[in-house]
């Protein structure tokens, strides 16, 4: 028992595979000792929960089938041997195998479940810092085309204006009147870009959630027209965020396999739905604050739009916003 205690110390503490493995086999022969020699195969299981915390599939799969392949043989030798040891322990001995068999998978599947929704948290921290590289760049030349050709036109102007005002004063007088018209032009283009700086597209955040539900290994189907005709850029954003909030929920939370989003435009509003076929969620979505629901729900109704929680098979949450929107923004700008 103390040698065992040591290998298995030693396994927990060796960073190279290689003495991972040697200590695991030292913990399979001393299973097979104390078996033929005192019924012992409960050890088997102690050796199992490691064995199902080895990352490298290759070697798991090989420690996993010795260890399966050495217990049963000791197991079948030690009845051939004595007996009366093991029949009274009969009913143990087929639980620790069972343990021995099942363990290591569950483990070692879980683990890996654990390191992709890592990688999947790294790639989208690195699909975000992405997404902001390319809008500093299309500002960047946003900017350059909007201002940087007419404020040198006003600049030449200008120039041009200083030497007509006392040779030809009608002729500056014209010439500071398409200064004032150009300052006008670049300064409502400014405006429409910083305007649809901070508008989230919708199209935009589909395509996020595609690359997400990639990475994810996840199923995902779209139905309808993400354009959804001419949505005021308030509406597209608060949809584009509850979007990006429910597709996060689903991938985290819902431990499915396949999700359904779907766009919809009715006469009198905007519907987009996100359904899973997970394990479904309780009191029809009067979850605790930190679920995200609760900031969906404020953001809609800032736009009068409403949530819909479904439970049961899988969760379906369904937002509708209200097309008559569409004219209060039109008179407000």
């Amino acid at each position: 028992m103390l040698l065992y205690f040591l290998s298995y110390m030693f396994s927990y503490k060796s960073k190279n595979n290689g003495l991972v493995y040697m200590w695991v086999s030292f913990e399979i022969v001393i299973n097979i000792v104390m078996t033929l020699l005192f019924g012992y195969v409960y050890l088997a299981i102690f050796t199992a929960f490691f064995i199902g915390n080895i990352r490298n599939p290759v070697g798991f799969y090989i420690i996993y089938g010795l260890h399966i392949a050495f217990t049963v043989g000791a197991i079948v030798a030690g009845f051939f041997i004595e007996i009366d040891l093991f029949l009274p322990q009969i009913h143990f001995i087929l639980v620790s195998v069972l343990g021995t068999v099942l363990l290591p998978f569950n483990l070692f599947y879980r683990n890996k479940q654990i390191n992709l929704e890592g990688q999947l948290e790294h790639a989208n921290e690195r699909i975000s810092e992405l997404t902001v590289l390319e809008e500093r760049e299309r500002i960047s030349r946003d900017l350059h085309d909007i201002l940087g050709q007419k404020l040198s036109l006003i600049g030449l102007k200008s120039d041009l204006a200083g030497r007509l005002i006392f040779r030809d004063p009608q002729a500056a007088e014209k010439e500071l009147q398409d200064i004032r018209q150009t300052a006008s032009t670049a300064l409502r283009e400014v405006r429409e870009l910083v305007a649809d700086i901070r508008a989230e597209k919708l199209d935009n955040e589909l395509v996020r959630t595609k690359q997400m539900f990639k990475a994810a290994e996840m199923e995902l189907t779209v139905e309808g027209d993400s354009s959804l005709g001419q949505v005021p850029a308030i509406i597209e954003s608060v949809m584009s965020m509850c979007l990006k909030e429910a597709v996060t929920n689903v991938v985290k939370h819902s431990g499915g396999t396949a999700c359904r989003i779907t766009f919809k435009e009715t006469p009198n509003e905007y519907v987009l739905s996100v359904e899973d076929n997970g394990i479904g969620i309780a009191n029809e979505g009067k979850v605790e604050p930190g679920s995200g629901l609760r900031g969906m729900r404020e953001r809609l109704e800032f736009v009068n739009g409403s949530l819909h929680v479904e439970g049961g098979k899988g969760t379906k949450l369904t937002i509708r916003v209200p097309v008559v929107l569409t004219h209060i923004v039109k008179e407000v700008d």
